[in-house]
């Protein structure tokens, strides 16, 4: 089954990158590059999904979740 996961990318006022996927509490990463940052969250995901396979958690998404842009 594949999930399209929304994942937030945020530069840090210290240098660097912060990277999370809101959608699963606790996955998060960072890097000094954006690539760096994207591949650690890859990392950190696989680790994630290793755990809730281990654990028999199902991960859903609500069926009435959207994503959308908002510019202010």
């Amino acid at each position: 089954m594949a999930m399209k996961l929304t994942a937030i990318l945020e530069s840090q006022p210290e240098g660097g990158y912060t990277a999370w996927i809101p959608m699963l509490p606790g996955c998060v990463s960072e890097g000094e590059t954006v690539r760096e940052a994207k591949k650690n969250l890859l990392d950190a995901l696989h680790g994630y999904l290793l755990v809730a396979n281990k654990r028999s958690l199902t991960l859903t998404r609500s069926k009435d979740a959207r994503t959308f842009d908002l510019q202010v």
